[in-house]
Order: structure tokens, then C-alpha cells, then sequence
């Protein structure tokens, strides 16, 4: 009986690798930024699975790029330095004490732990941040906030260089400055949409903890194009922290990026349901929908 639900099991797995192999060809080459963060950050099991999703992606000929955040890991390291935030407009105030505590943390700590993820389950990783090789240059967003950056300058070759040797980029999203090589500390999901932009992505992947954007009667939407999330931003349905992100996505898509989608990272394999399957795993954002296979 066990010998027969083993070959069960290996017929299905069979099944869904040959039910793949369309997606397999079609990203084949392709470059794929995913924004790496939530919850699965501090989860030890979460970011093996995320880390084997990345090498599988490398393996089967896709071009993966992590960038990722570190919000929860470097309050803790502010606390435990009695370094106290302030907070303009719900936006912390990012002083020069501030700015040094975010880069310790995120190319130190946050960035080459997940390096090592990807290393352990068999794939080749280099972290970097944002100021190496002047990949992102920024200026102030905001004035009032200190240094929080914005790209204005892009120089992505590095990226491609490593793509070249079969390297996967991991990218921690601290920026050099345009005056005096200050340091700015970048959103997660900005850097990440500006990398893609500057690679003319074929996907980013903007993980979060929710399940994606919502309609008025809270249905999961699965295609947009911009002129509809204009339209739900504007009549208050996206609203919150999820303006952020699908302001994100827009600017993306005007760069270049064929398509955006922002996903729940909390779900299992997440990235491959998303790139390998017909279901997909969140709401898509693109000039041109459908994607190749439609969405059921």
C-alpha cells in the first residue's frame, strides 16, 4: 500500500513539472526582481523555502534579483543601542546615528543572512547594496525625514555581470548620495521598483503579508492596468500602506517593467506558483493583460 501511494505522489510530481514546462520556456532568460520581506524574514523555515525558490528559479535559466528590507530587525538593533526614532507624517525621521544603525543592519546582518540561505540550498549568492559600483545614487526624498532616499541614478551592470557568471544578486536597499557620498536608507519596495526599472524586468515580484489588492467588496483583483489602479486610488479603494506599493508598481511599469505583481509572501512557494503555474498568486499590474496563460 505505501509502496503505491509513493508512486502516486511521484506521478503527480511528474505531472506538474510536465504541466510547468511552458512557464519553464517562457522565463527561460528572463529577469525576475523580487522584493523580499514581512514576516518571513524572521522565520527560519520561511526563508529556506523562499531561499530554495530562488535557486530553483536560477537553475531552470531565470535571472533572479533579491532586494529586501529590514524594518523589524533594525528596531530592534535601535533599541538595543537606546537610540530613539522620531516620526514626521507616521515616516521616521532617519538622522546620521540612524543611518549608520540601518546600514550595519541591513548589509551586515539582514543582507548575508540571506546570502547564506541561498547558499545552503545549493545556489551562488553575492550581497550588495545599493551604493556598490554607484548602482543607486539618491537624493532626499523629503527633507524633513533626514536621509531617506530616492533614486535618481541608476547603474544596474553589475547585476548583469552576475547574471553572466550565474550569480545571484542580493541587494540591501542603502544608497550613495549625490553630494558629500552621504548614505541614504531606501523603502524596500522602492529600490526594488527602481532596480527592476533600470534591468527592464520582465517581473517584479513585490512580496508582502497580505493577499494582494482588494476591490470595494474585498475580492482579490488579479488583472490591472495602471489606468485602474489610478481609478481605485482615486475613489479611496487602495488606500493605506497599499498606495505605497501600487504607486510602486505604476512607476515601474513606466520604466520598462512588463509587468508587477504584488503577492502574498506568506504562501508557500509563492514565486513559483506566481511564475510556473496558470493560477498565479496575486494581483498583477501590466500595460497589456493577460499574462501568457490566463488566469482561472
Amino acid at each position: 500500500m505505501r509502496k503505491q501511494e509513493m508512486n502516486q505522489d511521484w506521478i503527480a510530481t511528474a505531472r506538474t513539472l510536465s504541466e510547468a514546462l511552458p512557464y519553464l520556456q517562457r522565463y527561460s532568460g528572463a529577469i525576475v526582481v523580487v522584493k523580499f520581506g514581512g514576516n518571513a524574514m524572521g522565520d527560519q523555515d520561511a526563508m529556506a523555502e523562499f531561499a530554495r525558490d530562488i535557486v530553483l528559479m536560477r537553475q531552470v535559466g531565470v535571472n533572479p534579483v533579491v532586494v529586501h528590507g529590514g524594518g523589524p530587525m533594525i528596531n530592534d538593533m535601535l533599541s538595543k543601542l537606546g537610540i530613539e526614532s522620531e516620526w514626521v507624517r507616521g515616516k521616521r525621521v532617519t538622522d546620521k546615528k540612524t543611518v549608520e544603525v540601518v546600514e550595519m543592519v541591513l548589509t551586515g546582518l539582514v543582507n548575508k543572512r540571506i546570502v547564506q540561505a541561498i547558499m545552503d540550498e545549493g545556489g551562488r549568492a553575492v550581497g550588495l547594496s545599493g551604493k556598490d559600483d554607484d548602482m543607486m545614487v539618491c537624493e532626499a526624498d523629503d527633507p524633513e525625514l533626514g536621509f531617506v532616499g530616492k533614486p535618481v541614478e541608476m547603474n544596474v551592470q553589475v547585476l548583469r555581470d552576475l547574471f553572466a557568471a550565474g550569480i545571484i544578486p542580493v541587494i540591501a536597499p542603502v544608497a550613495t548620495g549625490m553630494k558629500d557620498n552621504e548614505t541614504f536608507n531606501v523603502n524596500g519596495d522602492t529600490a526594488a521598483g527602481a532596480i527592476a526599472g533600470a534591468l527592464k524586468a520582465d517581473r517584479l515580484l513585490l512580496l508582502t503579508d497580505v493577499s494582494g489588492v482588494k476591490n470595494k467588496e474585498g475580492e482579490i483583483v488579479t488583472q490591472m492596468t495602471p489606468d485602474d489602479v489610478r481609478d481605485m486610488i482615486a475613489d479611496g479603494t487602495i488606500a493605506g500602506g497599499m498606495i505605497p506599493k501600487t504607486e510602486t508598481a505604476l512607476k515601474a511599469v513606466e520604466d520598462g517593467v512588463r509587468a508587477v505583481v504584488i503577492m502574498d509572501g506568506r504562501v508557500s512557494n509563492a514565486c513559483l506558483l506566481e511564475l510556473f503555474t496558470e493560477h498565479g498568486a496575486g494581483s498583477m499590474i501590466r500595460t497589456t493583460p493577460p499574462r501568457v496563460v490566463p488566469r482561472t
